[in-house]
């Protein structure tokens, strides 16, 4: 099995449909400037509410990615 050294970093995304959604675009977004993106962490989740209804779910991540 070969070794990996990972260097973490800390994203918020967002979604007014759901959770999953803001998961995948802090992702994607994150994919166009980091490469070997190789695990997540959902730290937290919260989300925005106006009149009562939710408009934004909000994760915080972790993601994982591996040095070249």
């Amino acid at each position: 099995m070969e070794e990996h050294v990972y260097k973490i970093v800390r994203l918020v995304g967002s979604s007014q449909t759901g959770v999953e959604d803001a998961i995948q675009n802090a992702i994607t977004k994150a994919s166009a400037s980091i490469r070997n993106i190789r695990w997540f962490e959902v730290v937290e989740t919260r989300g925005h509410v106006e009149d009562n209804q939710v408009m934004h779910y909000q994760v915080t991540l972790n993601v994982g990615f591996t040095i070249d």
